[in-house]
């Protein structure tokens, strides 16, 4: 409790003192400041009394003015914070990493082709993920209309869906009670927003089931039909310099989840979840969806399918995910692109052949690179591109290079192909590169 003093002085140099209590501890006013109700002045003349008390009520509202003041200049801080937060937000979003409407120039450089009437996608609330009702997505699916059956994931099956506001989502459904896992993880992942990452939009837990809403590419497709099991007059081929620049963007989706605190580990990374839009964009589907799942269903690591041939082998030894799991299987998908073959193939005698065993077979013939690539790229960026593959694939995991490092690098390698065949012209020097490349782990 402090104690303050008010002090007038007559015309005769006599000292009168007013005392006044206010209570303040710790930087807080505890109690308002508290005036007596008569003040004896002896000697004071009646306009001094009328003074004293001016001036006790005046000391009164400059002390209760000082405390508005400040609870004022509090709120206005937290209002100022607030709207810097949303601005930088907003800032992040319009970025070249964060945008859903790229630049033209960033278009152009990644292979696609600008659009001015692409479609807003929805976003969810500021309080976080969007709660649908089962209803929404009956009405959006045609009561989930087998026509409207567009796949199948790890969160089983997967509906195509048009919401009442226009919006096309796509909607994963499997059997399960309501889970407080799974409102957690679906508001903490809604929001992670990356122009390269495909956004979860909410969840509906209703009649028996769990439901996960993403937003939906209606004019997109995996990148798996584009290239498996397509011949050289295929009408989706894609030269060197899209691949390169997919595979960029898919780098910069799985970097964008690693750079979160804690970093996110996507745990289920292959080309099937590689998604392209019509201006062959691409965007990493399933962010986080495997953590999720570990949560709900208590499972681990060793609960995802043996022989799959994106997953780390370090995996089943660790049994944990890391983000040096993800890089492995994204350089599963680099040789994907290279080769144009399945991870896991069915060979001519019915034996299943992971990609990897075909491509040690085909080192000595030099013949592994994907005829469809002929005459696209320089000897010099595919050299370097196999390089960064072996490198992301390498043993143990600590030697492979986080997913920065391989934006970083593909970024590096997309321009200089861009520079050569700019300078040399389209496919003025190619090559099959040989063994010698694979034989350096």
């Amino acid at each position: 409790m402090h104690l303050y003093s008010l002090t007038a002085r007559s015309k005769g140099n006599s000292v009168h003192e007013i005392s006044v209590k206010a209570g303040y501890e710790k930087g807080i006013y505890t109690t308002l400041p508290h005036f007596g109700k008569k003040f004896k002045c002896s000697g004071l003349r009646r306009n001094w009394r009328t003074y004293i008390y001016r001036m006790s009520n005046s000391f009164a509202a400059i002390v209760g003015g000082v405390v508005g003041a400040l609870a004022v200049l509090a709120i206005a801080i937290g209002i100022a914070c607030y709207c810097i937060s949303q601005c930088r937000n907003l800032s992040n979003r319009n970025s070249d990493t964060g945008s859903s409407e790229p630049p033209a120039t960033v278009e152009r450089k990644r292979g696609g082709v600008p659009s001015s009437s692409a479609a807003t996608p929805p976003v969810p609330g500021p309080h976080g993920a969007t709660q649908f009702t089962m209803e929404e997505l009956e009405q959006a699916t045609n009561l989930f209309h087998e026509s409207n059956l567009i796949g199948y994931g790890s969160f089983g099956l997967v509906y195509k869906g048009l919401l009442r506001d226009g919006n096309f989502v796509a909607i994963k459904r499997r059997s399960g009670v309501p889970r407080q896992e799974l409102v957690e993880e679906v508001t903490y992942l809604s929001g992670i927003w990356h122009r390269n990452l495909l956004a979860l939009l909410g969840y509906c837990q209703e009649s028996g089931y769990q439901m996960l809403v993403f937003e939906h590419l209606p004019n997109g497709s995996s990148m798996c039909n584009h290239l498996y099991d397509k011949g050289e007059d295929s009408a989706t081929k894609l030269d060197f310099k899209q691949r390169l620049s997919i595979g960029l963007g898919a780098a910069k989706g799985l970097c964008h989840l690693h750079s979160q605190k804690p970093p996110i580990v996507h745990g289920n990374f292959k080309t099937a979840n590689v998604l392209v839009d019509a201006n062959f964009i691409a965007k990493v589907a399933d962010a986080g969806v495997c953590k999720l799942l570990q949560r709900i269903d208590d499972a681990g690591p060793s609960s995802r399918a043996s022989g799959n041939v994106f997953q780390d082998p370090e995996v089943d030894q660790m049994r944990n995910f890391s983000e040096m799991n993800d890089v492995y299987s994204f350089g599963v998908f680099l040789l994907e692109l290279v080769t144009g073959r399945e991870a896991s193939h069915i060979d001519s005698f019915g034996s299943n052949e992971s990609i990897l065993q075909w491509v040690e077979t085909h080192l000595s013939s030099n013949d592994f690179v994907d005829r469809r690539l002929v005459g696209s790229f320089t000897t010099e960026v595919m050299k370097d591109f196999i390089r960064l593959t072996l490198q992301c694939m390498s043993f143990p995991g600590e030697r492979r290079p986080k997913m920065e490092m391989v934006v970083s690098e593909l970024d590096r390698i997309l321009d200089k192909e861009i520079t050569l065949t700019t300078v040399m012209g389209e496919g003025s020097t190619t090559v099959t590169p040989g063994s010698e490349l694979f034989s350096s782990r």
